[in-house]
């Protein structure tokens, strides 16, 4: 779903651990890319005995930035894009999850919420309104859902100026080098030298009974009408960024957590997304889980659900106009007949992949089916650019998937790179980090009635590395705006030196990072009453 964060937590840096070095095999220190003289097509590396030199399986945004890659680096390339509707019959056009079901309408929803958010505080800036507003959901589907239908028609424009074959049809494999697909009543085929499969995912349903009542990600964005009274059922990144949109939409919204908040995370940060969404009106159902749904007459869904920490063993029930599952993803690769090819995935359906490559060396894997990758917009248009250079040009640079920016699009709002305070602890020990944090209120909500400093920027450090910065976080506004030029600082290496050499630009909440002082192990408050001192 964008750079916000994605199913496996959507954790920003994942430890050095063996997953990373799988997908990385070992670092990549080399950045630079330099176009060969002779590109290979003209030589013996594309061969001329396919009917393609690139298939790509998949209309994502890594799959449409690999095919559109090759195609201007000389590749004859073909798109596979096919949208399996939704169990409750939603549909979409190409550009995968994240332009259709994902980033994309969650951004705008939540910027919804926030012109909702700023006519609420407005008054204590001296405007004055004569009534409450009242927002129309319609309205606000109706534009966003236009919006996304050009995006869709800009899509296949671009493949049709860059000459990529597009198949509206699911592709499958007959072979390593075979592709068959159904059109027109007929099943076709079309051979090719390499093939990228960037399938994507999609929500997993629970398996309770009644579970056809409740509707996905893949279903809230093209809701029609309002969702009204609404259980957001998980505690992901998804079902947070839902859950605070309808909040701020004036829409009664729960949320049933099973065991913890944004899972991969970090644990502080998390649980002040948690503590202030439940100050904003949201209700939370903590160490809960659904174990039925019913349809009540009036065509509302009541919801029998368990605590897990109650020995009562008592049931507890609601009724809502609207029960969202957000438990997880699952690969979508269960129909590409890999058996074909000889293509192994572990048990989650997920490929694993040196340098994006399968266990078949023709064939390759971008996006979220990598297993253990990271599931981010961004990281899959990469990718895919970054593999259509090495198959096509013999690029030997590989994609970096070390410290990966991500944000999550909360109320309030998350904005994270690297190691969590858990997690460094884990890999280096306590002893070998410090945390440097501030606590406080940006002044642009700093007139608004509230508790406590909500906002936070927060910064982990290797003690016997030159306090290198190896975790950045910060909650508070515009947190993917904040966030992103922090992470170029990280990727070359930066120390808390280089943090406090900089000088902030005044007054923002982004340079609370360049005069960080306190750290946790000095005991010393670590909430301060001004934006920045």
């Amino acid at each position: 779903m964008g750079n916000s964060a994605s199913a496996k937590g959507n954790m920003a840096d994942a430890a050095p651990n063996s997953t990373l070095n799988r997908l990385v095999q070992g670092e990549n220190k080399n950045h630079t890319y330099t176009r060969p003289k002779k590109a290979p097509w003209q030589g013996e590396s594309l061969s001329e005995d396919y009917d393609y030199h690139v298939v790509v399986i998949g209309g994502g945004s890594g799959g449409l930035a690999c095919a559109k890659e090759a195609a201007d680096l000389g590749a004859r390339v073909a798109c596979f894009d096919f949208v399996k509707p939704s169990p409750h019959g939603t549909t979409w056009g190409l550009g995968g999850t994240c332009v259709n079901v994902g980033c994309i309408p969650k951004k705008l929803m939540h910027q919804a919420a926030i012109h909702g958010a700023n006519h609420h505080d407005s008054p204590y800036f001296g405007w004055e309104y004569g009534s409450e507003p009242k927002h129309n959901w319609s309205t606000m589907v109706e534009n966003i859902n236009g919006y996304i239908q050009k995006m869709n028609d800009a899509y296949i424009e671009q493949l049709k100026s860059k000459k990529v074959t597009y198949y509206n049809a699911l592709g499958r494999f007959a072979g390593p080098n075979k592709i068959e697909y159904d059109q027109e009543g007929e099943t076709k085929s079309i051979s090719a030298q390499y093939v990228v499969i960037a399938v994507g995912g999609r929500p997993r349903y629970l398996n309770i009974p009644g579970a056809e009542l409740a509707i996905s990600s893949d279903d809230i964005f093209w809701k029609k009408e309002s969702p009204g009274k609404t259980l957001c059922v998980g505690a992901s990144y998804i079902s947070l960024e839902t859950a605070g949109f309808l909040n701020k939409l004036n829409l009664d919204t729960h949320i049933m957590v099973r065991s913890i908040l944004l899972r991969g995370f970090d644990r502080e940060c998390a649980e002040n997304i948690g503590k202030y969404m439940e100050a904003q009106g949201c209700t939370f159902h903590y160490a809960c889980s659904p174990t039925k749904l019913e349809k009540t007459d009036d065509g509302r869904i009541k919801v029998t659900w368990k605590n897990s920490k109650s020995d009562s063993g008592v049931e507890c029930s609601d009724v809502f106009d609207t029960v969202m599952f957000a438990t997880g993803r699952v690969a979508d690769t269960k129909g590409l007949n890999l058996k074909a090819a000889g293509v192994e995935t572990a048990k989650n359906g997920k490929f694993d992949v040196v340098n994006e490559r399968t266990n078949v060396d023709n064939i390759f894997a971008i996006g979220d089916v990598v297993n253990g990758g990271q599931e981010l917009t961004p990281v899959a248009i990469q990718a895919g650019k970054l593999l259509s250079r090495r198959l096509v040009t013999g690029s030997n640079r590989l994609m970096d998937y070390d410290k990966v920016a991500t944000v999550v699009f909360t109320p309030l709002e998350y904005g994270c790179i690297g190691y969590s305070e858990e997690d460094a602890i884990a890999e280096f020990g306590a002893d070998n980090i410090d945390v440097y944090m501030k606590e406080y209120t940006a002044l642009e909500q700093s007139m608004v009635p509230h508790e406590g400093n909500p906002h936070v920027s927060k910064l982990i450090v290797l003690r016997n590395e030159m306090e290198r910065v190896i975790g950045f976080h910060y909650l508070g506004p515009n947190a993917g705006e904040v966030t992103q030029g922090f992470s170029l600082a990280m990727k070359l290496g930066a120390t808390k030196d280089d943090f406090d050499d900089v000088v902030g630009l005044h007054p923002t909440v982004a340079e609370n990072f360049t005069i960080l002082n306190v750290t946790k192990r000095s005991g010393k408050a670590t909430s301060s009453a001004a934006c920045a001192t």
